[in-house]
């Protein structure tokens, strides 16, 4: 395992997939990195990619939104992706893709040890819950791995497109919240 030096300089020159070619940054993720919570979506965007920054396009502010519902805010947990480089036109990683850059995301948990990972979208639910994930079901329910509590949200990105999904979206984040409050020994807002 690498230290957060180590894994940084070994993400930003990586080029074990065909994503490095077109790569204007690494999007490595960022956050507090004792986080007791962590994001996981599924690659960078075009914003990410000029940026080199998670979740800061139009999706990014509409999570930064929905999480201040629940007072959290990006100095309190950690944000990456699947893919540390953006998929051409947006397109879902592929799974060489993923397995090009799974070893980093793997490094980054154990390095943080979160005790809630929250997965962005089907994508990072299906590579990192259970590979017959059905996002549109199972969005809110906890399961836990390695001591790990995990969850999957709609990605807020199918929440700008899909408004009427929001009202569930709502209630995951309430069930987030409990959650936070059940298991994390950080301080957060509204926690007592």
């Amino acid at each position: 395992m690498l230290d957060w030096s180590g894994l940084e300089t070994a993400c930003r020159s990586c080029r074990k997939c065909a994503l490095a070619e077109t790569r204007h940054n690494v999007v490595f993720g960022e956050g507090a990195r004792d986080a007791e919570v962590m994001f996981i979506g599924e690659g960078p965007g075009e914003q990410e990619d000029l940026t080199g920054r998670p979740f800061v396009g139009r999706a990014g502010q509409f999570l930064d939104e929905m999480l201040s519902i629940i007072d959290l805010d990006r100095s309190q947990y950690f944000i990456g992706n699947m893919v540390k480089c953006r998929p051409p036109k947006n397109r879902d990683p592929l799974n060489v893709e993923m397995d090009a850059c799974i070893g980093y995301l793997r490094n980054q948990v154990a390095l943080i040890r979160p005790k809630i990972i929250v997965c962005l979208g089907r994508i990072a639910a299906m590579r990192l819950i259970r590979e017959d994930f059905k996002i549109t079901k199972e969005h809110g329910l906890w399961s836990e791995k390695a001591g790990t509590w995990m969850m999957a949200m709609y990605h807020p990105s199918a929440l700008l497109r899909d408004p009427r999904k929001r009202p569930e979206a709502f209630e995951d984040l309430k069930k987030l919240q409990a959650k936070i409050r059940e298991v994390c020994t950080h301080t957060y807002p509204g926690q007592s």
